[in-house]
């Protein structure tokens, strides 16, 4: 006789305790009927949210949250990675997890439609949302995975190598209809308990953006592809930890993220081409903005940013090389190691 399905939920804390209490709460109330927890993380907020979540989840008697602390500000992958490692307070593992932004609010049924859509689908490993604004406008949540191409498409904003490059581009036309995509972002996603053990969970050196895109592309090269559900609905406020829509210089962990992203994934080769690709692509759009006088879209400095910061980095990985190769052949070249002729 097969049973229902578990589910662990995981909400990540960082110095938004009212808006993650919320989110529970929603959260709470779409996983009626569903067996399984809540899990919320404090990511090492430093504000009183430990204290001010544990004492809420108290006093509200949600008996099916739990309020843990990571000890450590390691980011979005780190924070859900101590939620999805505890486990269930039995310390068995659930069939599902289920990540959800602490500014996300799921309509009743958007969890049990996520676990409906991979029960019914076991080719699937992953699972999202339809994710929308408070005035119901659908945020960008759908994409395909970064590439050469689509560094250059992204950065030039020019209609005709869009449209040419059309097939690259990373941000995707939102499905109608539920479908395979690259990624989703992590918002509200839902990861089956087997493809993480198999693949492993976050990884921790992004600490924050491209984590996501890391996690989905390691699962399709295992066999385990990533569906957009259109039917799983949730509010999405968005920005409210990372404060991104108020950026006036995009932050040095975004550089880390991305230039790690291709390095991990297609090698350092390919990371300074999407870099270079990027690079020709901005200076183009500046040439023509300044031409046409069209508004700047970047935030100031940002390809001088780009440039700077892989530079350094590949400056240091070539260093770092250097060294390992030069301490192999002091190694190799030894007194110690020399043979009696």
């Amino acid at each position: 006789m097969m049973r229902d399905p578990v589910v662990l939920t995981v909400i990540l804390n960082w110095r938004t305790p009212d808006m993650t209490l919320k989110a529970a709460e929603a959260a709470l109330r779409a996983m009626e009927g569903l067996r399984g927890e809540i899990t919320i993380v404090d990511n090492a907020s430093g504000d009183g949210s430990f204290e001010k979540l544990r004492a809420a989840v108290k006093e509200r008697g949600w008996d099916r949250v739990r309020v843990l602390q990571s000890g450590r500000n390691g980011g979005f992958g780190a924070g859900n990675n101590h939620g999805i490692r505890a486990g269930l307070r039995d310390g068995s593992r659930p069939d599902y997890y289920y990540i959800l932004n602490s500014d996300a609010f799921p309509a009743p049924d958007a969890i049990r439609v996520l676990v409906d859509y991979l029960e019914l689908h076991h080719h699937v490993g992953f699972a999202g949302s339809h994710i929308h604004g408070p005035d119901g406008q659908p945020h960008l949540t759908a994409f395909r995975f970064p590439s050469i191409a689509s560094e250059f498409e992204g950065a030039v904003r020019f209609g005709p190598v869009s449209r040419l490059l059309r097939r690259r581009r990373v941000p995707m036309d939102l499905p109608t209809l539920s479908r395979r995509v690259d990624w989703l972002a992590g918002a509200s996603l839902m990861m089956r308990e087997p493809v993480l053990r198999r693949i492993g969970l976050f990884d921790e050196t992004y600490f924050l953006y491209f984590e996501e895109t890391d996690l989905c592309l390691r699962a399709a090269r295992a066999g385990w592809i990533t569906h957009y559900v259109t039917e799983s609905r949730v509010e999405h406020i968005g920005s409210v930890s990372t404060g991104m829509k108020e950026w006036r210089e995009v932050p040095g962990y975004w550089f880390d993220s991305r230039l790690y992203y291709f390095v991990a994934n297609h090698g350092p080769l390919t990371a300074a081409l999407a870099t270079t690709a990027h690079l020709a692509g901005g200076l183009l759009w500046r040439l023509r903005a300044t031409l046409q006088r069209k508004p700047r879209q970047d935030p100031p400095g940002f390809l001088r940013q780009l440039f700077v910061h892989d530079l350094k980095a590949g400056a240091k990985a070539l260093r770092d090389r250097l060294a390992k190769a030069a301490a192999g052949r002091r190694m190799a070249s030894s007194p110690s190691d020399a043979k009696d002729v």
